[in-house]
């Protein structure tokens, strides 16, 4: 069910030639046909087929029936490396969309119960790092919230504000502290859904402590405990203000998306029970956990500019860095001359701050958003036994539809296609880190880490 009470702040006039749709592309591709992937062959062999035509109708008949002059024949020749170059570019398009459909076509996509099995049994801890500098408030606060309604377990979302510490600028100085206040902001909103399902499983444990079998009361008050998140969420998003397609996104994909699955979940617990179906304790578990584990996100804020013992290099990949550099130690924080710094000590000892170290880190950008499973996905994937030695994991990005500019519409286009691209390469093993947002294993991260020191 959407939500369509959402309150509308007036927004500026669309552009003749923007983007009227807002249904984004789905999770998951459609299985392209025999006869869409011959075509798509047959395109490949026309494109070099026509190019060699052209090539002989065109070029070399100039150079026999053309003036035989020097500027003539180098103007032919320039042309004719403008002409493949094109025509090159457009082949390698062609190649990479025709690997992208034969991975379409073999994806098998992993069933629920199955990532529901898998983390039941396991939870390597993750870490999702959020670099930010001077971004908007609110473009920010649906980038957190989105990566802490990750179905995942014991999350930790750090947002990495590269902002200066101290600005002058009233204006400056509002927005940083709006965003300062984010982490707090999301955990206050999220405290009573995060105290009603812990301590629903809590119970849960505690009476099936010794594997008793389920009753049916049980699985009817999980129900209502699925049928309660799905209300809380949909009112969630009836609060939102929709300004733009993002906005609109956000409501419908994130919140009430994940709203929409667990009334499903619900209401096929409710089901169950009528038609006298009790489900084993384990699954029982596995759902009540589930609820748990989307409500018990940890988001905290991070300032590397505010440490004199920090890198201030201006850039993203310093600020990830910093952090990654000071996880899994605790520190004192000392005032010096050249302001506040961090010291090291010792395992055991006592510190002022602690980071926590985790298996796998997510770089998210400040102004992506993620969907509900990306995570358990992710990492259900590096934990493959054929994927031990993966050391990076991503599934390509794709624009926001809606978009109200020509332009706006024209660069999302690049961004579908690239998705396209990435997924083709894939296909012939020449993929790269796209470098927007990645499931990361930290040990590779170890293995290659490099420690530089400046200024003494």
């Amino acid at each position: 069910m959407q939500s369509t009470k959402q309150k509308k702040r007036p927004t500026r006039k669309r552009q003749w030639g923007a983007e009227g749709r807002t249904q984004p592309l789905p999770m998951i591709h459609e299985k392209p046909s025999t006869l869409k992937i011959a075509y798509s062959r047959l395109a490949v062999v026309l494109t070099i087929v026509f190019w060699i035509m052209y090539l002989i109708s065109a070029i070399i008949r100039q150079f026999f029936e053309g003036p035989k002059t020097f500027s003539f024949t180098m103007q032919a020749i320039g042309y004719l490396i403008i002409v493949t170059l094109l025509t090159f570019s457009a082949l390698m398009y062609l190649v990479a969309r025709q690997g992208a459909l034969q991975r379409f076509s073999k994806h098998v996509r992993v069933p629920r119960a199955e990532l529901d099995r898998h983390f039941s049994k396991q939870q390597p801890s993750i870490t999702v790092l959020v670099p930010s500098y001077s971004e908007e408030p609110e473009v920010v606060r649906k980038t957190l919230m989105s990566a802490a309604l990750q179905e995942y377990p014991g999350m930790r979302v750090v947002l990495l504000v590269d902002d200066k510490p101290y600005p002058s600028n009233p204006a400056v100085a509002a927005r940083l502290n709006a965003t300062r206040e984010l982490g707090n902001d999301i955990m206050r909103l999220f405290a009573e859904p995060r105290a009603r399902f812990s301590t629903a499983l809590y119970q849960f444990e505690q009476q099936y402590a010794g594997n008793m079998p389920v009753t049916l009361t049980t699985i009817i008050d999980l129900a209502y405990h699925y049928a309660w998140a799905a209300t809380w969420l949909n009112a969630l998003a009836d609060k939102e203000e929709i300004d733009d397609h993002v906005d609109i996104f956000f409501v419908e994909q994130v919140l009430n998306g994940l709203a929409d699955e667990l009334n499903l979940v619900g209401q096929a617990l409710m089901t169950s029970c009528q038609e006298g179906v009790l489900l084993p304790i384990e699954r029982v578990r596995q759902l009540y956990r589930r609820l748990a584990w989307i409500f018990d996100a940890e988001v905290t804020i991070f300032e590397r500019k505010k440490y004199a013992s920090l890198s201030h290099e201006a850039n993203k990949a310093m600020n990830l860095n910093s952090y990654i550099g000071l996880m899994g130690g605790t520190y004192l924080q000392r005032e010096t001359p050249d302001g506040l710094i961090l010291i090291l000590v010792a395992e055991g000892q006592k510190g002022d701050v602690t980071f926590p170290d985790s298996a796998f880190l997510l770089t998210l950008d400040a102004d992506s958003i993620l969907l509900r499973e990306y995570c358990l996905r992710l990492v259900y994937f590096l934990q493959q036994p054929d994927n031990a030695r993966v050391a990076v994991t991503q599934t390509p990005y794709s624009s926001f539809r809606g978009a109200g500019t020509r332009i706006e519409r024209l660069a999302g286009a690049t961004t579908d296609i690239q998705h396209i691209l990435h997924q083709g390469m894939s296909h012939y093993g020449a993929t790269f880190w796209v470098g927007a947002n990645a499931v990361i294993r930290k040990r590779a991260l170890d293995d290659i880490a490099e420690t530089e020191w400046v200024g003494g």
